[in-house]
């Protein structure tokens, strides 16, 4: 080791600024894997919050985080009564964007059934659950609304009363919590002259009926609210979540829900999987890829680094052959160099990354595990790329430092 160090401290520039430029590159490796980890967090963090034992959505689809899916709200009154149900909430989730103080807010509406459910589980750092039925909304600090804000969402303005932290959507945008209620009637909110002119088109209808002429009272209940006319069903739920009884067989309540032909049955860690399968796969696969790429072309460079830091010392390593050394000598000198660049690019890589990844877009989990793989992927880097320059240095002519 003395005579790597030796070599390290004659040229220190160059050594220290390849090390950062090796870190740097790792840092972008150990960037990959915790945003991979990071996305699954995100994509399940959700349904790991609400507590749900039973998600029950739209007959033949698979949930509302992979597909639309559609129930009709009246449809926790009948889980409600399966045995081994304890509680049944309606899901509510859509994500939109508005302008916001001359700035693009982009949220993810999450409705709470009211008044069962007021957003106590949420993990609040300020203000306070909901406490009415309407105009109230708990936000995530992503979203950068504070306690008391006001933000015009459809024709009602809503109130910012809780802040959490670290909540946000499967796509990183923050969550915002409202009433089932009001984030339905946010989701099917339609411009004035859009209610007018279907109300218009409504009543044209009719009077092209028989029932219409027969009846003519009919048109003026034509002309009002939609959630007023009998024939029409109110707005529908993304599906129902279903809260088992003390001691309930999940197996046993979910095969009688399977029953039914117009519902579809998940446990948690089905939904989970369904959602990271499809959802989440395809980043998955091409933030591995990058990573792979990343560390082949990591390996490559720091070869060609000890290859030209190898081919600067020929002459040396020449006079360490003329005056007796052995090749383990010459072998010790130049995989230890690279395994000190190696090393101090990976510390490097850790503690920039503490710096830089909490203020990505995207959250960066890093995790021991992921530590311990890397540090261990940057040794083998370090062994290969070592490679290059020892078959360099072995083939060097002991009379080449004789050479004028």
């Amino acid at each position: 080791m003395n005579l790597a160090v030796r070599d390290v401290r004659h040229h220190a520039g160059r050594f220290v600024l390849t090390s950062v430029g090796i870190g740097l590159l790792l840092m972008i490796v150990m960037g990959m894997g915790g945003i991979y980890r990071g996305l699954i967090h995100e994509a399940t963090l959700l349904v790991d919050r609400v507590g749900a034992d039973l998600w029950v959505v739209q007959g033949s689809t698979r949930g509302p985080f992979a597909e639309v899916s559609r129930l009709p709200a009246n449809l926790e009154d009948r889980v409600r009564a399966v045995p081994g149900v304890a509680v049944a909430r309606r899901f509510v989730s859509h994500t939109f964007q508005r302008e916001h103080q001359g700035r693009a807010l982009r949220l993810v509406v999450q409705g709470l059934s009211w008044p069962e459910d007021r957003g106590d589980w949420a993990p609040l750092v300020a203000g306070r659950p909901l406490r009415q039925a309407h105009f109230e909304m708990i936000a995530d600090q992503s979203l950068q609304l504070p306690l008391g804000e006001r933000v015009r969402l459809g024709k009602d303005m809503y109130e910012v009363v809780g802040l959490t932290r670290g909540m946000v959507g499967s796509g990183g945008d923050g969550l915002a919590f409202l009433t089932v209620s009001d984030a339905m009637a946010v989701q099917f909110d339609v411009p004035g002259e859009a209610v007018r002119l279907e109300r218009a088109a409504r009543q044209a209808r009719l009077e092209n009926l028989d029932l219409g002429r027969v009846t003519p009272q009919l048109s003026e209940r034509a002309l009002g609210p939609t959630s007023e006319l009998p024939a029409l069903g109110p707005p529908q739920v993304s599906a129902i979540l279903v809260t088992l009884s003390e001691g309930a067989d999940p197996a046993r309540v979910a095969a009688t829900l399977s029953t039914w032909p117009d519902v579809t049955v998940y446990s948690t860690q089905q939904q989970k999987d369904l959602l990271l399968s499809g959802m989440v796969d395809k980043a998955r696969r091409q933030l591995g890829l990058f990573r792979a790429l990343l560390i082949i072309i990591s390996t490559i460079i720091i070869a060609l680094i000890i290859y030209t830091l190898t081919l600067d010392k020929i002459r040396d390593i020449a006079l360490l052959k003329l005056i007796g050394a052995r090749n383990r000598v010459i072998i010790g000198l130049i995989f230890q160099q690279a395994l000190l660049m190696g090393v101090l690019g990976y510390a490097l890589a850790w503690w920039l990354g503490g710096f830089a990844f909490p203020h990505f877009p995207r959250l960066v989990v890093i995790e021991t595990a992921d530590l311990v793989q890397l540090a261990f992927i940057v040794l083998g880097i370090s062994m290969l790329a070592s490679l290059l320059g020892i078959g360099k240095a072995l083939n060097v002519e002991a009379n080449t430092v004789l050479a004028t």
